[in-house]
């Protein structure tokens, strides 16, 4: 049974939906260059990440420019873990982790196994996921669950398999890229950043059942 992360959380009743159906970690998204209705300011994020009862791990997900910013961002919301998008150098990462008590997870795209390589070892998780040009994941989209099962048997640092996931398919996707977590934003929503409480319970569950894949 693959943990399970459900992001891009904008209110506390979406996040407690979350929480009561089981989930693992939960996301947050601030400071991001993109135009998304699932981010929310810091002090929003930090309030909502304020509210997650212990054992659930709260995750900041941001793309901020540099990684003094990011170091920031972790030391105003407060969270257990945050997860950056965007082009960052290993040295940066080890500055991010070194400067801030929280765990540090890198969303890297599912097309660059050798990037993602490159960093086994430094960031306590990778998120292999569908991103768009500017590194941003989040796109809806799914990829090769397959090749991503082969990266993480090759990798010592958890990859969290993300992009394009739904209550409908994550069974198979656990089934065939037999990841360490899986990771939800858009798959369960009823409206851009608002989640369907129902879908997030059935993707919790659904997480955890195998099927005949033929």
């Amino acid at each position: 049974m693959a943990r399970v992360k459900v992001c891009g959380l904008t209110d506390a009743a979406d996040l407690r939906a979350a929480v009561e159906a089981g989930a693992d970690a939960v996301g947050v998204i601030t400071e991001v260059p993109v135009d998304t209705p699932r981010a929310v300011d810091p002090a929003n994020a930090a309030e909502l990440l304020a509210d997650v009862p212990p054992f659930v791990t709260a995750t900041l997900v941001t793309m901020p420019e540099t990684a003094p910013r990011a170091v920031e961002l972790a030391r105003t919301v407060g969270p257990d873990a945050i997860q950056l998008h965007g082009e960052w150098t290993p040295d940066e990462i080890g500055f991010v982790r070194a400067e801030t008590e929280a765990k540090v997870l890198l969303t890297v795209d599912a097309d660059e196994p050798a990037r993602a390589a490159s960093f086994d070892g430094v960031v306590d998780a990778l998120v292999v996921d569908s991103t768009d040009e500017s590194g941003a994941g989040g796109t809806g989209e799914t990829h090769d669950w397959t090749a991503t099962g082969e990266l993480a048997t090759r990798l010592t640092t958890p990859v969290v398999l993300a992009g394009g996931l739904t209550p409908e398919n994550v069974a198979a996707a656990v089934q065939t890229a037999e990841p360490f977590a899986v990771d939800v934003s858009s798959g369960v929503e009823l409206t851009p950043g608002r989640k369907d409480h129902n879908a997030v319970a059935r993707f919790v569950a659904n997480a955890g059942r195998e099927v005949a894949i033929v």
